[in-house]
């Protein structure tokens, strides 16, 4: 295809809007249909958007058949997903979902069997992967050696009230999948377990814990250690967090906003290096799909790729309420076990038991 792709979004509110803009902005896709259940608040992003006369409906699959749509994008909220991209495959549609893929592993694995018994792509949005320094720190990770640790320091206060200040874990649900997910990229290998502690400092606004300590093991023996909170006022990081990496030859920090230093300690002193620009954040999880479905090959973040992202996140979950390290292969093989007890579809529950989820 050389004409732009043709997509309908599922999802008007806030992200929504967000999305919206970033479609605008690439030659590479056309807006041509909105979902929303509730049909104002979509024909109002549309308003403002400046895109009044896009249809609008209810149902993702009934919008992309009547507009003649290549592709869904959606941004409904994490418990919506499943049932938004079951329709979408169903139909005959590639899907680009928001992160995370689902509220569990479980219903994570139900999509990817959704998706590979369909042969269509679902494809879930870790944007802050494409920051151009996150990737420069990982082409020079590549050149220092062999990794020994990489840490991500992550202290921010921001007062967001409604849902995210109830819930029981909010710094590892609803924030730290990302970092998480960045570690595998730059690390280049996968987590084999997690310590995790959480704690609620007594000056928190948040009912759950606001922070959170947590160790993880990858291949190869490396160490990930991620230490964060989101009621640390003053000296805040960036929303990327801090990053280190120390490896055999040298060690490279990137602030998560500005350059990417490097240090080996032979050549001489830490060096400043440049970054090449590429499209960022959601703009990038966009161009990654649109080149997917161009090329036909698999994207980094296909939905069977970023299962250990989100494993990382119960297993760090479940570490921190059991005091013990938790390994995370026998996360996925107990989300496989509840996603056969919990799916409805008889060809997802034998492709569930038989897909090599687990190593």
């Amino acid at each position: 295809m050389t004409s732009p792709l043709r997509l309908v979004q599922v999802g008007a509110g806030g992200m929504g809007r967000a999305w919206l803009r970033t479609i605008a902005e690439s030659p590479e896709v056309e807006l041509v249909g909105l979902v929303d259940l509730d049909l104002d608040v979509a024909r109002a992003a549309l308003t403002d958007a400046g895109t009044p006369d896009v249809p609008v409906g209810r149902s993702a699959a009934e919008v992309a058949d009547l507009v003649g749509a290549d592709a869904i994008v959606n941004v409904t909220v994490p418990e919506a997903h499943l049932v938004v991209n079951e329709e979408a495959l169903a139909a005959g549609y590639p899907v680009l979902c928001e992160k995370p893929a689902a509220p569990t592993v479980a219903a994570a694995l139900i999509q990817a069997g959704m998706a590979d018994l369909s042969g269509q792509l679902l494809m879930i949005s870790q944007s802050r992967r494409y920051f151009a320094a996150l990737r420069e720190l990982r082409r020079q990770a590549e050149g220092l050696g062999s990794i020994g640790t990489v840490t991500t320091e992550f202290f921010k206060a921001p007062h967001f009230g409604g849902f995210r200040e109830d819930m029981a874990h909010v710094l590892l649900v609803d924030m730290a999948i990302h970092a998480f997910d960045a570690a595998r990229y730059v690390i280049g290998a996968e987590p084999v377990s997690v310590y995790c502690e959480e704690y609620n400092p007594t000056w928190s606004w948040y009912a759950g814990a606001a922070n959170a300590a947590a160790v993880f093991e990858f291949e190869g023996g490396i160490r990930y250690v991620y230490n964060g909170s989101w009621c640390s006022g003053g000296a805040e990081t960036s929303w990327n967090g801090e990053w280190r990496v120390s490896a055999a030859e040298g060690t490279a920090t990137w602030d998560g906003e500005h350059a990417l230093i490097v240090h080996r300690p032979d050549a001489g002193d830490p060096v400043q290096v440049a970054t090449d620009p590429i499209r960022e954040e959601i703009a990038g999880s966009l161009e990654a799909f649109v080149h997917a479905l161009r090329s036909g090959t698999e994207p980094e973040n296909s939905i069977r790729a970023n299962l250990r992202s989100l494993a990382m996140v119960e297993a760090a979950v479940a570490s921190a309420e059991s005091g013990s390290r938790v390994r995370i292969d026998d996360v996925l093989a107990r989300a496989r076990e509840t996603a056969i007890a919990q799916t409805r579809r008889d060809d997802v529950r034998e492709w569930l038991g038989a897909a090599p989820v687990a190593r």
